[in-house]
């Protein structure tokens, strides 16, 4: 049986493992945060905070994610040359495999970017340029090197490319068990899905040419990037992305796909809508217009080209698989959505129709995603 932490046994734990003293007890506060794993914050002092996360056990075995995470502190601690990334990543300090405990150090001067953008309803440019740069900068400085993809083969369980796959995979075949699990209004869902023929070819051509080239993330939404709370100083940095647990070998395109499709998502979950309505009027009424998105959109792309200007001599069509990863994005958001609320509304529908011409026409979408004025090469 693995050991099971707990808001009293968590102190302990930190000991035994050489994370704090006995003597830190006394002022020591322990708090449960609500996540999909068991996070506990324990609060040292006033200057050090400290996430101590454990993965649910299912028969006494843990989807093993966290490795992710502590694979990438070994990747950066292995090539040396690489030690500039650890400023804009998590700072793990410990790792458990034998109980799935991993432990961070706790930054509460950071606050997740939803939050953020949630709260101000500002799409701050410096923001976005701040993220493509270090994206770019991750991609660039991993990119093509046998040495690196030699280091994630041989430790990682999981690759990106079969993550794609099986993302796909169910979307083609539906499995019967499905009609128990999804109800009516989430089987619409599968039924709209498979009328398209066009965009179950345009979502299997993606995963055929799908080509794993550098260090990805592989699940780099707005809220798996912390903004500082005084990054209007103008600091150097003022973004870190966390969440690395579906790190891997993987292909770029889609780890900026998924960011901007995490952008996209803000102006379609405002939208407008009414059986009285068309998609286009829904579409048009979105309380945070589309227009207010988008110069953050062709910020981040113009830092993120800016930066690794060599993605488009290996890859001429690199922005238009990145527009068809958004499509793709959307469709992953609908998928989600279904499994854990158990709903597919009207909002799902207007989902599934922007990420189908985003898939299925990639090159005369991208005035819509980037900015009529945007020219990307």
């Amino acid at each position: 049986m693995p050991f099971l932490l707990n808001s009293h046994n968590v102190f302990e734990y930190l000991v035994e493992h050489g994370l704090c003293n006995n003597s830190e007890q006394a002022t020591s506060k322990v708090e449960l945060l609500v996540a999909k794993n068991f996070n506990l914050l324990v609060t040292l002092n006033e200057t050090r905070k400290l996430l101590v996360k454990q993965e649910p056990h299912n028969q006494g075995k843990a989807a093993g994610e966290f490795l992710g995470e502590w694979l990438l502190k070994e990747f950066t601690r292995d090539f040396h040359q690489l030690n500039h990334l650890r400023l804009f990543l998590p700072e793990v300090l410990h790792f458990d495999k034998e109980n799935s405990i991993i432990v961070q150090t706790y930054r509460d001067d950071y606050d997740d970017l939803s939050n953020f953008y949630q709260k101000e309803n500002s799409f701050n440019t410096e923001i976005a340029n701040a993220i493509g740069t270090i994206l770019a900068t991750i991609h660039r400085d991993t990119f093509n090197r046998k040495e690196y993809e030699e280091f994630f083969q041989k430790n990682s369980q999981k690759s990106a490319s079969e993550f794609v796959k099986n993302l796909i995979g169910s979307l083609e075949r539906i499995p019967p068990e499905i009609f128990g699990s999804v109800p009516d209004e989430g089987l619409k869902f599968f039924a709209l899905y498979q009328r398209y023929d066009s965009l179950g070819e345009a979502i299997a051509q993606l995963g055929s040419t799908f080509t794993t080239s550098c260090l990805t993330h592989n699940d780099l939404k707005l809220n798996n990037i912390l903004l500082h709370n005084n990054w209007q100083d103008g600091g150097t940095n003022i973004i870190r992305l966390i969440d690395w647990e579906r790190s891997a070998w993987g292909d770029p395109a889609m780890d900026l796909g998924t960011l901007i499709g995490s952008y996209v998502l803000i102006w379609l979950d405002s939208l407008v809508i009414s059986k009285s309505l068309s998609l286009e009027e829904s579409l048009g009424l979105a309380i945070t217009p589309l227009e207010q998105v988008q110069p953050s959109i062709a910020a981040l792309a113009y830092a993120y080209e800016n930066t690794f200007p060599k993605i488009l001599e290996h890859r001429p069509d690199f922005w238009q698989r990145v527009v068809q990863f958004v499509g793709f994005a959307l469709i992953q958001q609908i998928q989600a959505t279904i499994q854990h609320q158990k709903s597919f509304s009207n909002t799902g529908i207007a989902m599934l129709q922007v990420a189908k011409t985003l898939l299925c026409n990639p090159q005369q979408s991208m005035p819509t995603i980037f900015g009529i004025a945007v020219e990307l090469s």
